[in-house]
């Protein structure tokens, strides 16, 4: 089974990933850092771990700050020496606070951008040498509708923008390497992740309990949802599949809103 990296992968959404990726019998290296960040909930490991071990599911689990080429160069180098080969990065890791420009503060942005969009830079570049040595690889980088410009969200809009643009950008630049680069969005409102709960004070009734379009499944979309799409753009059944953007929930890229159920007005 392939060898994949999953940053931000011991929480929230992550840890979603990196279970489903562990269930189906991949090698899976996540790493995430134990302390809370900014405006979110995502914190240890434990339950990360107690998940794996009820499940009987392995997965190396290390702590790295996704920013720092030091810590990324360490990870790769880990996973090389441990597993030999590294067949799929999920580029997860990132931070959301809420603010326009007025209100966002310089050390916050540059934060934001650090995490978010050069963490991505940062492992992609670890990572596309050795894929293309062995052949080929893939990667998922997780987006968000934020990324066509939503209110309140400035600094984070602009990284997940970014994120949409360096994808396809990616997705060209390797295309002969048969590296594929495609993005998955969770989207329709109450997906549960570290950064979502993070927004409303950290209250998962809260946020839980207010109206949202959901999915066309008739509910809000789970970390499992998005687990199973990324798995899906991993594996030799997307071999195709480079440049794509893959809408898990209700038109993230459309922003909204989803009309109202007219068998409820």
């Amino acid at each position: 089974m392939s060898v994949i990296i999953v940053t931000g992968g011991t929480f929230g959404l992550g840890q979603s990933i990196t279970v489903e990726l562990a269930r189906r019998g991949h090698r899976v290296v996540a790493f995430g850092l134990s302390q809370a960040q900014v405006s979110s909930t995502a914190q240890g490991t434990e339950g990360l771990l107690a998940e794996l071990e009820q499940a009987e599911y392995e997965a190396d689990i290390l702590e790295a700050d996704v920013s720092q080429a030091g810590d990324v160069e360490r990870i790769v180098q880990h996973t090389l020496q441990r597993h030999g080969a590294i067949h799929g990065l999920v580029n997860n890791a990132a931070i959301g606070p809420l603010g326009t420009v007025l209100d966002t503060s310089e050390e916050l942005f540059t934060r934001i951008v650090d995490v978010n969009l050069k963490g991505t830079y940062l492992m992609s570049r670890a990572v596309i040498p050795h894929m293309k040595r062995q052949g080929g690889g893939a990667i998922v980088n997780i987006g968000s509708g934020a990324g066509y410009g939503k209110p309140n969200m400035a600094a984070y809009a602009a990284s997940k923008g970014a994120i949409l643009a360096l994808s396809t950008a990616m997705a060209y630049d390797h295309f002969h390497d048969r590296i594929r680069v495609n993005v998955a969005i969770p989207g329709g409102g109450g997906i549960v992740s570290g950064m979502s709960v993070g927004r409303v004070g950290g209250d998962v009734k809260t946020f839980t309990s207010r109206p949202v379009p959901g999915t066309a499944a008739g509910r809000p979309a789970t970390g499992r949802d998005l687990a199973h799409a990324v798995a899906f753009l991993l594996s030799d059944e997307a071999e195709t599949i480079s440049g794509t953007v893959l809408d898990v929930g209700c038109f993230a890229n459309q922003g909204g809103p989803i009309p109202a159920n007219p068998s409820k007005t």
